[in-house]
This record gives C-alpha cells, structure tokens and sequence, in this order.
C-alpha cells in the first residue's frame, strides 16, 4: 500500500483516546494455595475489581459493588489468597470472600487503613500493614475477624512486605524511619510470635538481620521449607538477590552484577521473585539497561537459565508469582508492542495467555519500537532515554517531525522497554518521543539514582534540556517543534525548564507538577513527607535553595504555552501548587489552558477523564505547536 504523504501530527490514528480511556490496568496476580485458580487485580476506570480463573475453567468477577484498593501511602499490596478464600482491602478495611461464592464480609473495622494481608499457612492467622496516617505498623487479624486487631510490630515510621514463615511462629518484614525513603534504607526484621495463648499471636522477639540506613532491603519471602529467607539487597550498589539460613543465620549472594532485581518502594505488595514449588529454585526478574530477563536459579548449584526463548517477545516482567504445586510462574508480561497480559509459562514451553489488558486491535504497521539512547548532559554526564520515531503504515511525513520530551515521576521511577500507550498515541499520529531517564532514575545502579541528591531541579532539569537539543542536533525531530511533558515529580521538571530554558520548548503539558517546594514540604502525605531533605535539603537551613528552586518564585521566567493538568483531590500534589501558576499565567497573559478534574487525586483513573486529557492535549498541540 502506498503511503500518502502528509504533515507530522496531522495523521490519522487507530489509538484512540477513547480506547486508551477503557483499557484495563493489571496490577497483581497469585495463586491460591493448591495452584488451581489464579487470581488478578483489574482496574477499570476508578474501580478495581478482583477476577478469578480456574484451570479448565473461564475467568469471573469475585468482587462487584466494592472496588479493591488499598491506600496505604500510594496503595498497593491491595490482596491475597489462601486456602479458597481471597481477602483484600476497599475502604481501608479487609474483606474475605471465598473462591467458590458465598457471603462477602468483612474482617477489620473501619479504622485507618489495611495493606499487604499475608495469610499464615494454617488459615488462622493474618498479617497485614495498618496506617491511621500517623502511626504506622505490622498488625495481626484472624481471618474469621472474631478478635480486634491488634499491631505488633510498632516505632517505625514506616513498614512493607510482611510474610510468614511455614511454621506461623516466625515472620519477617521491613522498616524504615525519616528522612529515608525505601530505596535509601531499610531494615530487614525476623520476628518469633507466641501463638499459644487465647487470643491473637503477639511479637515476642524481632531480629534486625540485614539492612540500614545506607542500604535498601527488599521482598523477604521464606522458602517452603522454612530453613532460608530470601530478599533482596542494594549493598554492591544494585539491587542482588540474597539468601539467609535461619539454622546457621549466615548469608550469601545469589546474583552478582550490574542488574536490578529490586524495585523502588513506592507501593506495597510488589514482588520480583519467589520460590518455586518444590524450593529448591528460586524465579526471579533481573533488569538491566530498561529491559528485563526473566530466570531461575538453583539454590544448590547456583545454575542459572532464563526463559530468553519462551519470552522472547516480551521485555517487562512484574508481580512474579511461582505456582505452589508445580513447576510454573503466572505474571504480569509486556513488550514494547506489547500490552500488559496476564500470563503463565514454565522453562520449554510458551507462554499461555490468561488476559489481555487491550483490544490488541492497533496494526503492527502503527506501532513505534523504541530505540535505547545516551546522550551527554552538563559536566559530560551519560543520560539514559528511549526515543520512539513517529510510525504509521498509512503515512509518510515531511522534514522534521515534532517531538514530545518526557519526564518520568517519582523522581526516582524509569521509562522501561514496555508498552507505553501514551507513546503509541503520539508517534502513530506523526511525533517522536523521547522518554528521559534523568540521573536520579532506578535501574542504573545507586550511584546514578544519587546523583539527584541535593540536585532535584538542576541535574534533572539539565538532562531533560541536553535530551531535547539531542532530538535536534542527531535530527530525530524538529528543533522548533518540541513539546515538554511530565507528571508529579515529573511536571515540577517540566516547571523547571520553562524557568531555566525558555523558549527551548514550544509547548509544555504539566500534570499536577510541584510548583512551591515549602508547600510539598509542609503539606504533602507522611511517605513523602521528609523526601526533600535528600533530593533538596534540610529546612530551615535550605530555604534559600527551595525558594530558588520553587518554580513559583521565577514564574514570571514563563514564557511558552502550557498546559496544566490537576486532579480536585490530589493529596500528594495539591491543586493549589497548580493554581498558583495558573494565576500568574492569567495574569501576564500567556497562553495557557487549565483542566482540573473532580473526583480524581494523583493519577488519573476515570474513563471520563483520560478521555478528555486526551483529546485536550492532542487539540493543544496542533493549536500550539503544529498550527503556530
């Protein structure tokens, strides 16, 4: 077919905004304990709904009027299933239903929040994370919910990851206090439960046997055997697969190497690795360059093979979750033309598909593959990205195209080789994308993530600027058509270069993007509560560096239209950080659109929404960008 030649941006895409608005979001798999029904969490617009699937057998809705989501910090570990039964979290409380129907009832009053429920191998006992917003813990339940809960491990300001161990006498976790955030430092604890008496087991002795203030532990997950404890640990600089043997109590590396096999601790409940059944192995995801490889290594041997032939056509890997009864891990896969799917495979054999995440309707023709890119920032830094060329079997541009220049959140997060739909919908319509991996991103090793450390909004904001004038001088897009988009942490970048850089870009999209550092500071949620003192500094003693830093105080530097976006009920980034540029926006008059969304906080998730965002922001670049 031939391909009619038509202007960058101005071509016809099958990616729609409504479709991106009704795809699903996939964010958990497990397996109930007798490795016949796997379970998944979908989030469907604002709702997440848990669905089962049993061998042989279609897939079902379990839950339908409450919409599971834990909230404790930014949510996560939101479910799990044991013995027939899924318990989970909506409200703040956890819920038990059983796998073959029946009534849906809670088991946790509705006090604070519940996250991360782990069930003791004899169905008795469950262990969960419980925030009131202030206090944090490790609290006990029953599973009938006979007894109030009551907290047991308790003093830190923050916890994760609970399991137990297959004697329901012992358990582990991980804790972490102020100004650390999880990727800085934790504790790896090892606890022993009296569980004789009447009543709810209590906490009669806690080890610390890893971790510190200067080293991040993660995952602790007890072998079915329950003579190890595996877990993950950043102490070489990346993140390496450990094992510690309770008889002895010595440990040892499974992993070596320049390769992240841990994620930043932004939520609960997520896993990398796990046992397999007969525990003599252990599956695990190791990143490396944005891509993953998914392996499995003997305990014993220290042998390693990857599924390098059965995933050939995947390259992200998440919530990895090892069968308990036979030799198959369930998780959640992507590539880079490939949507998130739900899938099951074992060493030989091909990956079985259990859900797709999308229509998976969008022609391959249509489909950008991202190129891996360096570039060299200020002080000869190497800076990471991906760039997607503009692609679109039905089309053919002329010059130059436009590009969009994005910036991750956290800052601590990482564009990885995987689907990204918002990529797709701008490169099938005729942009170039470049996903900019800054110094301060995860999976480069610690050094490179600590670069950031009393630089957020200067190393950050010069990688983002040099990754722009990269675009431009290699010829991968237009140097007078190109467009600065980020959220969150990511949308205080975007602030930042319009300040530092004006007129580099010629349009900018903002997401809820933190505008006044004093008022992230004074008012932002207890986990990000102390975060500036590392990225920015202490305060009192940092306040003229937050004030120089605060894109509200050099607003007046604004020059290029912006478009801003904001959830009504953003706790982490109030709307009022985007206000108050909308403010001095109008009031100079610069062009500029404000959408603000009821109904949603950080992140948008309401069909609705995502809908309008999208065509909002495709109308103001072609107003801003392609037609000025």
């Amino acid at each position: 077919m031939k391909r009619a030649e038509r202007a960058y941006g101005m071509w016809e895409s099958p990616i729609t905004p409504r479709q991106l608005a009704l795809g699903v979001r996939l964010s958990d798999v497990m397996w109930n304990s007798d490795g016949e029904t796997l379970v998944w969490l979908e989030g469907r617009s604002d709702r997440g709904v848990l669905v089962a699937k049993r061998r042989g057998e279609g897939a079902r809705d379990l839950t339908a009027e409450l919409s599971v989501r834990a909230r404790v910090g930014y949510g996560g570990g939101d479910f799990t299933v044991a013995l027939g039964i899924v318990y989970f979290v909506s409200n703040g409380r956890i819920y038990r239903q059983p796998l073959a129907g029946g009534e849906v009832r809670p088991i946790t009053p509705p006090f604070g929040d519940a996250a991360s429920p782990v069930v003791s191998q004899d169905g008795r006992w469950i262990i969960y994370v419980h925030s009131d917003g202030k206090n944090d813990a490790i609290a006990v339940c029953d599973t009938e919910g006979k007894y109030w809960p009551q907290r047991i491990a308790f003093g830190d300001d923050f916890y994760m990851q609970p399991c137990w161990h297959p004697d329901g006498k012992r358990i582990a976790w991980i804790s972490w206090n102020h100004p650390n955030m999880p990727w800085d430092g934790t504790r790896l604890h090892l606890g022993t439960l009296g569980v004789d008496g009447p009543g709810l087991p209590m906490l009669r002795d806690d080890q610390q046997i890893a971790g510190s203030d200067s080293v991040a532990i993660f995952q602790p997950q007890f072998s079915y055997d329950g003579k190890t404890l595996a877990y993950v640990s950043d102490e070489t600089g990346y993140g390496n697969l450990m094992i510690h043997d309770l008889d002895s109590k010595t440990g040892r590396a499974l992993t070596s190497g320049e390769e992240e096999i841990a994620q930043p601790g932004w939520v609960q409940g997520e896993r990398t690795f796990g046992f397999t059944s007969d525990g003599g192995a252990i599956i695990y995801r190791a990143r490396m360059g944005g891509r993953d490889t998914l392996r499995r290594i003997e305990l014993k041997t220290g042998r390693v093979e990857s599924f390098d032939q059965e995933f050939a056509d995947y390259s992200i890997f998440s919530q990895i979750s090892p069968s308990p009864s036979e030799d198959v891990v369930a998780l959640i896969a992507q590539g880079a033309t490939i949507p998130p799917r739900i899938v099951t495979c074992s060493l030989g054999s091909r990956p079985r598909v259990h859900h797709f995440s999308t229509t998976e309707t969008t022609p391959s023709g249509d489909i950008s593959i991202p190129e891996q890119v360096t570039w060299k920032s200020s002080g000869g830094e190497v800076v990471h990205g991906l760039y997607y060329p503009p692609r679109n079997e039905a089309y053919v541009g002329r010059g130059r195209p436009p590009a969009i220049v994005q910036v991750h959140g956290g800052p601590t997060s990482q564009y990885a080789f995987g689907y990204h739909a918002q990529a797709q919908f701008f490169t099938s319509r005729g942009y170039a994308v470049l996903q900019v991996n800054h110094r301060g991103s995860t999976g480069y090793g610690r050094a490179y993530r600590e670069a950031l450390n009393g630089n957020w909004g200067i190393v950050d904001v010069e990688d983002t600027a040099a990754g722009a004038r990269f675009l431009a001088k290699s010829e991968r897009a237009d140097e007078k058509r190109l467009v600065v988009m980020g959220g969150s942490a990511g949308g205080y970048t975007v602030l930042r270069c319009l300040t530092e850089h004006p007129g580099l870009f010629s349009a900018a999209l903002c997401l809820y993007g933190v505008s006044d550092l004093f008022r992230l500071a004074l008012e932002t949620h207890k986990f990000e509560a102390h975060y500036l003192d590392s990225l920015i500094g202490e305060l009192p003693e940092a306040s003229a560096t937050y004030r120089e830093r605060s894109p509200i105080y050099s607003v007046d530097k604004i020059v290029d239209p912006i478009a801003i976006f904001q959830g009504e009920e953003d706790r982490v980034v109030p709307k009022e950080q985007s206000e108050m540029i909308v403010e001095s926006l109008r009031r100079r008059g610069i062009k500029h659109e404000y959408h603000l969304y009821p109904g949603e906080g950080h992140g948008f998730r309401k069909a609705e929404t995502i809908e309008a965002f999208y065509r909002d922001v495709e109308r103001f670049l072609r107003e801003n960008v392609l037609f000025s």
